[in-house]
């Protein structure tokens, strides 16, 4: 019989060996990231300011153009693709921001809150200038009161669901939760994990870091302490690729995002800012504060939804937005 010690050590050398067995069978797993515009020419494009966008408008020629600004940064528009639903009033623009989803990766100095209001600026001229509706998810919503102050003649009227933050105070309160999230085991661990997968994925330069990046952004927003979802759910918001220079990027100066937002805050047009019910982070308390940050702001809450509404209760997010545009033109609804 073996010493109760040397037992121990021996099952912990077997835990080991197993756990880098299996470790070195995932990296020899073949994993493929989804290709950008710059590699793959079926995708749909749009012509950024310098750059070539993942992107598409749906809708009639002719009615008012609503632009959509996805989260991240660094993520896409896929779980944003129920708006389309808006086409019954508006031509709907959808694009993966530069450097993010399936869009052209650029370098860090072209990453920066001009470069994406550029491109905001760009988009919009080229699908007959506004003033548009813009509706941004999360750090799009954060893009979009940057916009407001950039050129708020272009903005008849602003959707803003769950931005994370939108003043100092708030980036210092988001920015606290999501370390300590960030740092807990089951996050590190799914970054362990992608990090030796990573030696296994194809495709262009920054294929394996946005895989990585990637995992542990999801493992962060499914993380059960983690209030993006309703309790008992699983965080399944879909992407089809994460933008890790794009993330980078904004994390290493957030301070320049807040100072692109502030003159925002003194827009004068008509905001309806989204909540979801199950979300107590970023949800209904955050977003009364940010409501009363804008002249002409209101909240509504979508029940039973997470961060992403628009995902989780599509049709309850289309509806309020649905309202929010006809109370705004004066006009009904058109029949389905």
């Amino acid at each position: 019989m073996l010493h109760p010690m040397l037992s121990t050590i021996v099952g912990f050398l077997v835990l080991c060996a197993l756990a880098f067995a299996g470790l070195f069978w995932i990296t020899r797993v073949p994993l493929r990231v989804p290709a950008t515009v710059t590699d793959d020419p079926a995708l749909p494009r749009l012509a950024g300011h310098g750059v070539v966008l993942h992107g598409r408008v749906a809708g009639l020629e002719g009615a008012p153009l609503a632009v959509v600004l996805h989260g991240g940064p660094g993520g896409d528009h896929r779980s944003l693709l129920a708006l389309e639903g808006l086409t019954r009033t508006h031509r709907v623009l959808f694009y993966d921001q530069r450097g993010a989803g399936l869009s052209e990766r650029v370098t860090p100095e072209r990453l920066g809150m001009a470069d994406h209001l550029a491109d905001l600026d760009a988009v919009i001229a080229a699908h007959g200038g506004g003033p548009v509706a813009l509706i941004g998810h999360s750090w799009g919503a954060m893009l979009a009161t940057a916009y407001l102050g950039h050129r708020p003649e272009a903005v008849s009227h602003a959707v803003l669901i769950e931005p994370g933050f939108l003043d100092a105070e708030g980036l210092a309160t988001f920015e606290a939760r999501r370390t300590a999230l960030s740092r807990t085991p089951r996050v590190l661990w799914v970054g362990l994990l992608a990090g030796f997968r990573a030696r296994g994925v194809t495709g262009d330069a920054d294929a394996a870091a946005d895989s990585i990046v990637g995992a542990v952004v999801h493992a962060f927003a499914n993380h059960p302490a983690n209030p993006y979802h309703c309790p008992g759910q699983a965080y399944d918001a879909p992407a089809w690729r994460f933008g890790s220079r794009a993330s980078d990027a904004f994390w290493k100066a957030p301070a320049a995002a807040l100072g692109a937002m502030a003159p925002g805050l003194a827009f004068g047009g008509p905001v309806l800012i989204l909540a979801g019910g199950c979300n107590d982070w970023t949800g209904a308390p955050l977003q009364a504060r940010h409501v009363r940050m804008f002249a002409e702001a209101r909240m509504e809450v979508i029940e039973g939804a997470g961060h992403d509404t628009t995902w989780d209760r599509p049709e309850a997010t289309l509806a309020a937005i649905r309202s929010f545009l006809a109370t705004l033109t004066g006009s009904p609804l058109p029949e389905h």
